[in-house]
């Protein structure tokens, strides 16, 4: 049985990035949007008579009303991209879901979580922050966020996850991840080079860490080949993969 489609209206909208936008909406019928972090939404965008299917990472923080936050990436020539980027405040748009598996389990107790990413790829896992500090506070879970881009001006969400940095230092680590950032200072919590080129600094071990990839497929296919000769497998090393930002 097909999923009930519903109709959301930009409230606002905001820039992240070159080429990255913060979108907010709301339900139009005003019931509640739940949703588990880490799930994705899809929007049925309309084009040349049919309807695009394309799907975004939710990003708001979880809370108990009918908004929706998800950041997507300007992609040149791309139909979805062209009607988001260009859409007025006010507008709706048709929506179905969310869904999708890349969540934090119940019945997961990993002594660290690794979660890696690219680009809009973080999203999830800034929806995942509040879960994730009461298992740092009840359990003493580790957890570190490998957030991996071009510049140090392509970082998103940076702020929230420094918060978390300062309130449970024992347990939270953010790092930044240049690919194209030669020259200039580095803070603290910045690194040259792309996140799989450090991951083997991490140590992972597949008897104590659960891995979670989301973002560039490229990124994601060569972090799991590496993850596998560790001994890691899909039970333990989770993946999600965008193209091209996640927006086409």
């Amino acid at each position: 049985m097909a999923a009930a489609s519903f109709y959301l209206r930009l409230t606002g909208v905001h820039t992240l990035a070159p080429g990255v936008k913060h979108f907010q909406f709301e339900r139009t019928d005003q019931q509640l949007f739940s949703f588990i972090p880490g799930q994705f939404i899809t929007l049925l965008l309309p084009h040349e008579g049919k309807k695009l299917r394309r799907s975004y990472s939710v990003a708001s923080l979880p809370g108990q009303d009918n908004t929706l936050d998800f950041a997507a990436s300007y992609v040149d020539g791309g139909a979805a991209s062209e009607f988001l980027f260009n859409l007025a405040i006010g507008s709706e748009v048709e929506a179905i879901g969310p869904a999708g598996r890349l969540i934090l389990r119940e019945e997961d107790h990993p002594a660290r979580y690794l979660l890696i990413a690219t680009g809009t790829g973080i999203t999830p896992y800034r929806t995942m922050l509040p879960t994730l500090a009461t298992r740092m506070q009840t359990e003493k879970t580790n957890v570190i966020v490998m957030q991996g881009v071009r510049t140090p001006a392509d970082l998103l969400y940076e702020a929230d996850f420094l918060v978390y940095v300062q309130q449970y230092p024992q347990y939270f680590q953010f790092g930044a991840y240049y690919s194209r950032y030669d020259t200039g200072e580095l803070k603290a919590h910045e690194h040259r080079g792309n996140v799989c080129r450090h991951l083997a600094s991490l140590a992972p071990n597949p008897t104590t860490d659960i891995v979670y990839l989301c973002g560039n497929p490229k990124m994601i296919d060569e972090a799991y080949e590496f993850l596998k000769q560790k001994g890691f497998d899909a039970t333990n090393a989770r993946r999600e993969k965008y193209i091209s930002g996640g927006s086409a």
